[in-house]
């Protein structure tokens, strides 16, 4: 079930937190979940059940220095203290092995949520073919010169106090000012969603909203101007399905428009199956905002409408074993 947690050793030596869903009857393809920044994986749990009630079984894990991964090389809030961005991207297409024996006939869907959207498109590009569509939900690739120059502002604080240690300054520019701009801000979370219980059992769970540490914030960076370059996303099949969503509210995306973006990003790099579906008055979280039994329900069937077309080969990547 998916509440319960399973072992998965990578091939990096994190010994990954994985949760998995069976598909209700017979199982017409698999998706994996990248979960965002500061959370974990078990939040979509409500999504797992959902997915698998449409015929879709569900994998997914805690990244390193999340939830209950552990690595030696990653405590709470840092992804490893060396080579952060190939060792996350090892140990989802770890998953995907794990999910790929489990399921040898069945296609792979990646989904990421927010900073999972990061992880999600560069795992893609890094592993072209592997995968028979792309969801990236509530991401901002689009940071362009304020990315550039937050990344100016980390090396400097990391210059001063090191790697490891919270950044003082990007909450205060994400987070905290997110937060505040909210109309009925009664917390910093409200960016998150409409949904006050939902915000309230974000701020009471004990494995969301730590500290980052300089050296994630600038893996962070890394993952976003790294997913969309071009000689990157050269690499990947040209009708590769991709799934878009984004919430007109949401701070974190400026409403939205970073989802434009990305949408008019893929299709100058020539993908001719981009869906792209904003929901208005919705914020950051949209499996966790109201109106969220919608979005489900729409990007099932979009799965379910990318099956019927042939896809790509997929590939095993043999990168992980069960512990």
């Amino acid at each position: 079930m998916f509440e319960s947690i399973e072992r998965l050793k990578s091939g990096t030596s994190a010994d990954l937190a994985l949760r998995h869903q069976q598909a209700v009857g017979e199982p017409k393809g698999v998706i994996q979940i990248c979960h965002g920044l500061a959370e974990h994986s078990g939040r979509y749990e409500q999504f797992a059940r959902a997915m698998a009630q449409q015929g879709f079984a569900v994998y997914a894990h805690d990244h390193r220095g999340h939830g209950h991964t552990k690595a030696a090389d990653a405590p709470v809030g840092r992804f490893a203290k060396e080579d952060g961005i190939g060792k996350v991207i090892a140990d989802v297409t770890a998953v995907t092995d794990h999910a790929k024996a489990a399921y040898p006939d069945l296609p792979i869907f990646l989904f990421g949520h927010s900073m999972g959207g990061l992880i999600a498109l560069n795992t893609a590009v890094s592993h072209p073919r592997t995968y028979s569509g792309i969801a990236i939900w509530n991401t901002n690739f689009a940071v362009g010169a304020m990315g550039r120059l937050a990344q100016v502002v980390l090396k400097t604080e990391r210059a001063l106090k090191g790697s490891d240690v919270p950044s003082l300054i990007l909450p205060k520019l994400t987070f905290e000012t997110w937060g505040k701009s909210m109309p009925d801000s009664k917390t910093q979370a409200d960016w998150l969603s409409r949904d006050r219980s939902e915000v309230e059992a974000y701020e009471a769970d004990p494995l969301c909203g730590f500290d980052v540490s300089i050296s994630m914030w600038l893996d962070v960076f890394e993952l976003t101007f790294r997913g969309t370059e071009a000689s990157l996303l050269s690499r990947l099949p040209k009708a590769l399905p991709f799934h878009l969503v984004g919430g007109g509210q949401d701070p974190a995306t400026e409403k939205a428009k970073a989802i434009d973006w990305l949408s008019h990003r893929l299709a100058r790099a020539g993908f001719t199956n981009v869906h792209k579906r904003i929901y208005p008055l919705m914020r950051h979280e949209t499996l966790k905002e109201i109106g969220r039994e919608e979005a489900m329900q729409e990007f099932s069937d979009w799965m379910s409408a990318t099956l019927s077309r042939p896809t790509a080969p997929i590939q095993a990547l043999s990168t992980g074993m069960m512990s």
